[in-house]
């Protein structure tokens, strides 16, 4: 499959985040990538007019959504569980999480080769491969020889999000999940659902599937937007493999998503917390919670959602143009926020992409949030109480 020349950023500055919205603009930003200044601000001028046009709307959209999703896949499978070991006894294990990083832009592969050169463990992915996640798209950002993708030394892991929902998730399941997977020893197992569990005897980082039910049927996806919800499939396998309300098991729990639970500048998506809560039954205990989606990097107090204690954070900052706006609602619940501008895009000035780098050593998480030059931005530390499995910060710069 021949490479695609590399996009610009600019390419991405109107795509916007709401289901109806990003199924008009990721069509128009596709049209932008062989137009000047002139005739992009033209393009975007039409699409404006477009939005509020019908007709106009219904030509892109039906473009963009026609056809089935794709089979939806689960654990178990066989023997496999979807549980992934990491390495037992002291040594520290280092896991570099990176969001809507898929863009193919310089952007992307300066973040990428940044992680290569801090050779993790495992590299992870939480999900929105652009414009619409096809095979191409896949093939240029993870697989081509030339891709960026900084692969682990231990593994590689994929969530999906909205983006690569837009073309029913066909190639995030064909193409994308046959080239994820841990090794484990001598053997390396693929990974076959788009939701895992990475363990070791502390810590338990459980990647959630909130990309598969992000989109629904033509139009009904707008007069009724979806609420990200954890399919029964994914809910039973956190009952049945997982076990979160076993009082014996007080490892601590990172949780990993593309959709927030709750946002301070856009919409949340509690549905799932809602979902974990009862899962959790009477040994209920914080979680540290990360996500993407939106494009920007932020640390939030600990919030309640549905009684479900949640420490937050968003790093959605990997590789599209990183959003420095104020929030809109609830500024007191935020710890950190990277409002930096890197440069200016068509007038709008953008931040910093970058990405969090996690270190387990037994009982303690450090986490780095780093940025494209790879500057440490914000730095925490979390310890787990293996006797309560209660989650305690010891400390932030």
């Amino acid at each position: 499959m021949p490479k695609t020349q590399k996009r610009d950023l600019e390419e991405y500055v109107n795509v916007g985040h709401s289901e109806a919205e990003n199924h008009l603009r990721t069509q128009n930003a596709q049209l932008e990538q062989t137009a000047d200044v002139e005739s992009a601000d033209a393009a975007r001028k039409l699409t404006d007019f477009l939005w509020f046009n019908v007709f106009g709307f219904a030509y892109h959209y039906l473009k963009s959504r026609f056809g089935r999703r794709h089979k939806y896949q689960f654990y178990p499978r066989g023997d496999d569980t979807g549980i992934f070991k990491m390495p037992i006894g002291t040594t520290t294990t280092n896991i570099a999480l990176l969001s809507d990083w898929a863009s193919d832009t310089p952007e992307s592969d300066r973040i990428g080769a940044v992680v290569a050169s801090h050779k993790p463990d495992y590299s992870i992915h939480l999900g929105d491969i652009y414009f619409v996640g096809a095979p191409s798209e896949v093939h240029d950002n993870f697989i081509s020889p030339k891709a960026s993708w900084p692969r682990g030394k231990l593994g590689s892991l994929a969530l999906s999000g909205n983006h690569e929902m837009y073309s029913n998730g066909d190639a995030f399941f064909k193409v994308l999940l046959p080239t994820m997977g841990v090794r484990e020893g001598d053997n390396v197992r693929e990974q076959k659902a788009g939701f895992f569990c990475l363990e070791n005897e502390y810590w338990r980082v459980i990647g959630l599937d909130t990309g598969y039910t992000s989109v629904e049927r033509p139009f009904v996806e707008i007069i009724s937007p979806p609420d990200c919800h954890l399919r029964r499939e994914q809910v039973r396998w956190l009952r049945q493999q997982l076990h979160l309300d076993n009082p014996e098991d007080r490892r601590g729990i990172v949780f990993l998503s593309h959709h927030p639970p709750f946002s301070a500048f856009r919409k949340g998506y509690p549905k799932p917390a809602r979902q974990l809560r009862q899962l959790f039954g009477n040994f209920l205990r914080p979680v540290l919670w990360i996500w993407g989606h939106e494009h920007r990097m932020v640390g939030y107090k600990r919030r309640e959602v549905a009684g479900l204690p949640i420490e937050g954070r968003c790093i959605g900052h990997g590789g599209m143009p990183v959003e420095i706006d104020n929030p809109r609602v609830d500024n007191e619940s935020i710890i950190f926020y990277d409002q930096r501008e890197r440069i200016k895009l068509r007038r709008i000035g953008v931040g910093y992409n970058g990405f969090a780098w996690l270190s387990f050593q037994n009982e303690i998480l450090a986490i780095e949030y780093r940025d494209i030059e790879d500057k440490v931005v914000v730095s925490e530390k979390w310890k787990i109480e293996m006797a309560s499995g209660i989650l305690t910060k010891e400390e932030a710069t």
